[in-house]
């Protein structure tokens, strides 16, 4: 509507310089002389010009034209409608500075460096040296990222990013890198604990073949057949160490395919037990199988199934007391859609700080007595992921002077479960 209004009005001024113009050479035709025509004709033009003129003029007829181009004003990002919405939804620590002052912080920023830091300043929030000299005022943040160790708790390792923004603002960012580093901690472990329980046996072989070079001692029955004997049992203890890294290693190949194959749990439970009485007659004669009634079927890896079971019982063997029972006990859930299989011993128990470290590889609680007894530090490493295969769930109790309980609870065989659907559920379902 206004650009039809000012083309009308551009229009008729046209027009008007147009009808100036014709007027003044009509007039001049009633000059007396050639002089005055000239001058009537020029006053006209005179006239017409001016009102072109004004025509043309884009600071008359659209004041907006006229105005000075200013620059968009440009907001801080955390004065932005949904700014604080969206990095409350973050699940990363995230805090927005105006210079060394916390002007906004998420959740979870608050959860980690407390409620109140939004107002102070940062270098009091995160006291650490590498982050002060980026977070000092007029720093250049836009660099790589640092590393922060022991904020929130002294294992706990981050990656702190800093970014301008426009609006005079920079924007925080905080990574939890432990876990990265955790699992970077267990292959440096692993390789440090792989070599050094080969390497002992080695050195201990290595000597007794050099002793037996000599021939004075090799010469000797008797020492001959106490090295030997050693040597037999270091080289058995390799052996072991080797086969218990490749079960391990295949067993992880294979953690994504669910095995399907249909056990029957209480026979092979009956089958360890006459497996390891006829292997160690002495220790073996305490092992008690208690099967529960109305047991549903299952599928597993046999196999597996098998050496977790050997490696429960023949470590509640070791360092259960002897001459006290070793207990394998099986039952059902009410609904029946969960298998419970325990393995319990009354031997000296366990510190309640190493519990959350016994499926480590190699950990041990004490080093010198599990190597005297023949362990690699692999067994419930391995349990482990035999039950994270199956979908089960491994729990680890022990009291100390009382003994210990390792329950695992394996979910059920679906197409052959008995149980009432309709019944309620007395565990939660098991992670797929």
């Amino acid at each position: 509507m206004g650009q039809a209004s000012g083309t009308g009005l551009n229009g008729g001024r046209f027009l008007l310089a147009t009808a100036v113009l014709g007027a003044g050479v009509a007039i001049s035709q009633f000059g007396t002389n050639g002089m005055e025509q000239a001058m009537i004709c020029f006053a006209a033009g005179i006239v017409a010009i001016v009102i072109m003129a004004d025509l043309s003029s884009p600071a008359k007829h659209n004041p907006q034209a006229a105005a000075p181009i200013r620059e968009p004003e440009v907001k801080p990002i955390s004065q932005h409608r949904d700014f604080t919405s969206f990095i409350d939804g973050l699940a990363d620590p995230v805090l927005v500075l105006t210079g060394t002052n916390v002007r906004r912080a998420n959740s979870a920023a608050r959860k980690l460096l407390g409620e109140y830091c939004v107002g102070e300043d940062i270098r009091l929030v995160i006291r650490h040296p590498a982050a002060a000299d980026l977070l000092a005022e007029g720093t250049l943040a836009n660099e790589g990222p640092i590393q922060l160790v022991g904020i929130g708790s002294r294992d706990q390792r981050w990656e702190m990013l800093v970014r301008d923004m426009p609006g005079g603002e920079r924007i925080l960012h905080l990574w939890d890198r432990s876990g990265v580093y955790a699992v970077e901690r267990m292959r440096t472990d692993f390789v440090a604990n792989a070599s050094h329980e080969l390497r002992t046996p080695l050195a201990s072989i290595k000597g007794f073949i050099e002793t037996l070079e000599d021939k004075e001692a090799g010469d000797d029955p008797e020492i001959r057949a106490r090295f030997l004997n050693v040597m037999f049992r270091e080289a058995n203890r390799m052996q072991k160490l080797i086969d218990d890294l490749i079960s391990l290693s295949r067993i992880e190949a294979e953690k994504f395919r669910v095995p399907d194959t249909p056990v029957d749990l209480p026979d092979l439970m009956r089958e360890v037990q006459s497996v390891l009485r006829q292997s160690q007659p002495e220790r073996g004669a305490d092992i008690v199988v208690d099967i529960g009634p109305d047991l549903p079927p299952m599928r597993g890896d046999r196999a597996q199934l098998s050496q977790l079971l050997h490696n429960l019982v023949s470590n509640s063997m070791k360092y259960g007391q002897a001459g006290t029972p070793v207990t394998m006990r099986l039952r059902a859930s009410r609904n029946g859609a969960l298998l419970r299989l325990s393995v319990s011993d009354c031997g000296e128990g366990i510190a309640p700080e190493h519990l959350p470290r016994l499926t480590e590889r190699f950990y041990r609680v004490d080093s010198s007595r599990s190597r005297a007894i023949g362990g690699t530090g692999l067994g419930l490493s391995i349990v482990k992921h035999i039950v994270e295969r199956h979908r089960g769930r491994l729990e680890i109790d022990s009291e100390v002077q009382k003994g210990t309980t390792i329950t695992i609870t394996l979910p059920a065989d679906p197409r052959g479960a008995q149980g009432d659907a309709s019944a309620p559920a007395d565990e939660p379902a098991l992670p797929a």
